[in-house]
């Protein structure tokens, strides 16, 4: 008996010890995940506006070039501006959010270059008598525009994968922690108590002289289990698995595993994790038990935290 008392203990202090870990390393990765999807989302804000502008203003270069070149006119500092600009767009894939900064007044300069060219385009037009849009410049222009639009769309399907998946990693360790929380009943119980109040535990219960049920156990201690009120739904099934349940005197349904499952009786205790002992009564008088074997489930915060079993003679 000795020694199985001591590999209980034994058992317990492993069980806390290894919640212990996991609520620190649920907390430490919750964290870290939150503060690396709020980093991600931001930086590729960051790069996708960014972006978005440079190849806005390479579009508008190959339109300017192309539209020069049209009406005689010289387009070797536009190419080496693209040139440069080409240099830009691969230098942003690998900048830090302080180098994203000084993308700005790049744009600057290079918008300020294309208004220059919208006046030589209007001088040019004058020389060569042209008044119309260069329909070939347009076409190009909206394939570009048309391929950077699915390139932006690709971005953001790639970054909203990316939150999908820290999402998912969260909730599946937040439900494993759940888990490992739950209240731990044991030492399971099953007293008959008779009209006078007298009660009696056997291996056998007297079915005749049941006026009531009390249900008795101890929850084991769990560091990461809060101090609070918790609720114990008791379920209590026959021999053929039918479940107790009288509404008039507290019985009902709660929901368990995504269904609506009945319960016979319930209590709401305060959790002070240190092995307290709770006990549960059922009231159900003027009912005589049938004979047979009785199972004993009890069930709190979605978890079937202890199971126990009684017979009726």
């Amino acid at each position: 008996m000795e020694s199985n008392n001591n590999s209980s203990k034994i058992a317990i202090i492993i069980l806390a010890v290894l919640t212990a870990v996991l609520g620190v390393l649920y907390f430490r990765s919750n964290q870290l995940s939150n503060e690396q999807a709020t980093t991600i989302e931001e930086k590729a804000t960051e790069l996708a506006n960014t972006r978005t502008q440079l190849d806005s203003i390479s579009t508008q270069l190959d339109s300017k070039i192309a539209e020069i070149k049209a009406l005689g006119g010289q387009v070797a500092d536009l190419e080496a501006l693209k040139v440069q600009l080409e240099q830009d767009k691969a230098s942003l894939k690998s900048s830090n959010h302080a180098a994203i900064a000084s993308y700005e007044s790049k744009i600057k300069e290079y918008n300020l270059v294309l208004t220059q060219k919208d006046g030589e385009i209007v001088e040019l037009k004058k020389q060569n008598g042209i008044l119309t849009e260069n329909n070939q410049v347009l076409t190009t222009q909206n394939t570009t525009l048309n391929t950077e639009n699915s390139g932006l769309k690709n971005q953001n399907k790639s970054l909203a994968d990316t939150l999908s998946d820290v999402a998912a990693k969260n909730k599946e360790l937040a439900r494993k922690v759940s888990i490992a929380a739950a209240l731990k009943a044991q030492n399971i119980r099953v007293l008959a108590v008779n009209a006078k109040g007298k009660e009696t535990e056997r291996a056998r219960l007297n079915g005749k002289k049941i006026d009531k049920l009390k249900v008795m156990f101890s929850l084991a201690t769990n560091p990461i289990t809060k101090l609070e009120n918790k609720t114990i739904f008791v379920r209590i099934l026959d021999g053929d698995g039918a479940t107790l349940s009288d509404e008039s005197i507290g019985s009902g349904k709660i929901s368990l595993n995504g269904k609506d499952t009945p319960f016979t009786t319930k209590q709401v205790i305060t959790y002070t994790n240190d092995n307290q002992e709770v006990s549960v009564t059922y009231p159900r008088g003027g009912v005589t038990y049938k004979p047979g074997k009785y199972q004993v489930e009890l069930i709190s915060e979605g978890f079937v935290v202890g199971k126990g079993a009684f017979e009726v003679k």
